[in-house]
């Protein structure tokens, strides 16, 4: 009979075999040497005489993410219609997201896919929404939703990082690039809205339009940003804000008078009424695209013959030659025929504009003259005169002259030589040429006075007050030569002030002080000496003041992220706790206003708790607080 199984007999599975007996009492013997070797290695570890070589401690290093997160900042530059999102030190963005209707929608929305889907813009036109879902903000608050504002900034926010930057939402520090007419509303729902969705430790405020002059590479100029709400003339004197004025004249009413323009065209009278009433025709869509790709500038054309000068009369016959009119060299020619007729110019360019959003789509036949009116009537207006402005609405190039001719001399000098053009409008082909050469005309026609009008052109064309005015300052130089001294400085008055003793020259002011401003030694700059230490070189040039030129600039995210990366001081920088305490109330006008006694207190405060060291006044800087 042969033998069973093992697994077939019970016994076998109870009772272990001798190999299997030997085999445990094997494996027992091998743990209880491994045991009394580890007991003994641990026991020469701690008499440092065992032969066992003890155990090395595991570095933990932190992934390379962790180390750059704690490093990296993020630029953020606000505009009204897109934000631009990047690392400091980096010369462009990485990501710019723009505004629109496709980024408020939700997961699960395909109306965008329906028929009559793409005809919903005129149902938001109807109450007044032309255009607004293509803005982050705008500059009149009243009945702006501030919560969809913060909703906004964190979509774009967010998108940049998963889209382009490809980092996770872990805590950053972020500095901000805003423009200095921000409401407080506004900057306050966006400081929300990073503080409470991202948790940065930090963000601090920077100005756009010193950001601009930074990225230019000089340290004054004039900034003349064509935004999309208004237009800003902003000043720029050694890195601080000096003056700054605007305009309503910008790229939304480039967009409206491109639908007014087009509207007239397919034939519907169009009435200069507000916007909630207007009627539109056109999508807003397909009015900024044409804007942007067709509408153009005209170049700038002096008049030939001055106001002031009489009409020359003609020669008469058979004396010298005939007179003969001056015609502008673009202008085509015509030669006249032997029966006395000129034959018909040239007929103008002309181009095809499809229309989609309308009731039925067409095509429009339009010339290239036509096409540069929507720009003609947005900056300009030169059909009607200066007196019919108000202060909000003045022409662009008339904003420029008189945003530099209230500066200071000085400052004038280095401004009107670092002219700027930054903003969306720049993009116009001819604008920014045209704004120059406005300028330009207007300080050859009228130089620096504020004084200007028919009254001041009688007294520079009228002889007998030029005879009048040369025979008074004859007698002036006749009279600052008797008064001076042989070292060519002219003493102050025997009684001290002015109106005592003898007459005070004319040079001398009525305060009492005497002021020799032709002989009085400038003040050092003490940057250019530093730079002119550094670099002795003989053919160095000096800086250019005192002429109009325009240069250019890489925009105001390039300048944020260039002081960020040199880790200069922001204007003012928000501490998260502060902020998610006090909020925008907690911030002080200037940091100025913070007195001594208040310093005193916190810092009393501060040795009281152990010496740490406790929350100082913090401030918005040029923003103001509410």
């Amino acid at each position: 009979m042969s033998a069973s199984l093992p697994h077939r007999s019970v016994a076998n599975i109870r009772a272990p075999t001798p190999s299997s007996r030997s085999g445990s009492h094997r494996e027992r013997e091998s743990s209880s040497h491994r045991d009394r070797d580890r007991d003994r290695g641990e026991r020469g570890d701690r008499d440092h005489s065992g032969t066992s070589t003890p155990t090395r401690p595991i570095p933990t290093f932190n992934t390379p993410s962790s180390l750059r997160a704690e490093e990296e900042l993020i630029v953020i530059d606000f505009g009204t219609r897109k934000v631009q999102v990047g690392f400091a030190g980096d010369s462009a963005p990485r990501g710019v997201v723009w505004f629109g209707p496709e980024q408020q929608r939700r997961i699960g929305d395909f109306r965008d896919w329906q028929t009559d889907y793409q005809q919903d813009w005129r149902s938001k036109a109807a109450g007044g929404n032309w255009g607004r879902d293509y803005e982050l903000w705008r500059p009149d608050v009243r009945g702006l939703e501030l919560g969809q504002v913060g909703d906004k900034v964190e979509k774009a926010v967010r998108e940049a990082y998963t889209k382009y930057m490809l980092i996770d939402s872990r805590p950053r520090r972020m500095v901000c690039v805003v423009p200095t007419g921000l409401p407080i509303p506004l900057l306050s729902a966006a400081l929300d809205s990073l503080f409470h969705r991202f948790q940065p430790p930090t963000v601090s405020l920077l100005s756009s339009p010193v950001a601009v002059t930074v990225a230019a590479g000089v340290r004054s100029a004039l900034v003349v940003d064509l935004g999309w709400n208004e237009t800003i003339v902003t000043s720029v004197y050694e890195y601080r804000e000096v003056a700054s004025k605007s305009t309503v004249r910008g790229g939304r009413k480039l967009t409206e008078e491109t639908h007014r323009f087009l509207a007239k065209e397919l034939g519907h009278v169009q009435q200069d009424n507000k916007d909630d009433k207007q009627e539109y025709v056109l999508s807003f869509e397909e009015c900024h695209d044409i804007a942007n790709r067709l509408v153009w500038c005209k170049p700038f054309k002096a008049e030939k013959t001055p106001k002031s000068s009489p009409p020359q009369p003609a020669s008469p016959e058979g004396e010298g030659l005939a007179t003969v009119e001056e015609s502008d060299e673009d202008e085509p020619t015509t030669t006249t025929t032997t029966a006395g007729e000129k034959p018909l110019p040239p007929p103008p360019k002309v181009t095809t504009v499809p229309i989609r959003s309308g009731r039925s789509p067409t095509s429009l036949e339009l010339t290239f003259d036509q096409l540069s009116e929507p720009c003609e009537n947005t900056f300009f207006d030169s059909q009607y005169s200066l007196s019919s402005f108000d202060d909000h609405e003045t022409p662009v190039h008339l904003l420029v002259y008189r945003t530099l001719l209230q500066l200071p001399l000085d400052v004038r000098a280095l401004c009107m030589s670092r002219i700027i053009f930054t903003g969306g409008c720049t993009t116009v082909l001819g604008l920014r040429k045209r704004i120059f050469d406005e300028v330009s005309h207007i300080v050859q026609e009228r130089g620096w006075d504020p004084v200007y009008g028919k009254a001041k052109e009688q007294l520079r064309t009228n002889p007998k007050l030029k005879k009048r005015n040369g025979r008074q300052t004859t007698m002036n130089n006749n009279n600052n030569n008797t008064s001076t001294t042989p070292g060519g400085v002219s003493p102050p008055t025997a009684g001290g002030a002015a109106g005592e003793g003898t007459a005070a020259p004319p040079g001398q002011e009525e305060d009492g002080i005497w002021h020799d401003a032709a002989n009085s030694v400038p003040e050092v700059d003490p940057i250019e000496a530093q730079l002119a230490r550094t670099n002795p070189s003989p053919n160095s040039r000096k800086p250019l003041h005192g002429q109009l030129r325009a240069i250019e600039s890489l925009g105001p995210w390039a300048g944020g992220s260039l002081i960020t990366h040199l880790k200069v001081p922001t204007v003012s920088t928000i501490d998260k706790d502060q902020w998610t305490q006090h909020g925008v109330t907690g911030a002080t006008v200037r940091a100025a206003d913070v007195e001594a006694k208040t310093q005193q207190r916190l810092s009393w405060n501060a040795m009281n708790r152990g010496g740490r060291e406790g929350k100082e006044p913090w401030t918005l800087g040029v923003w103001g607080a509410a």
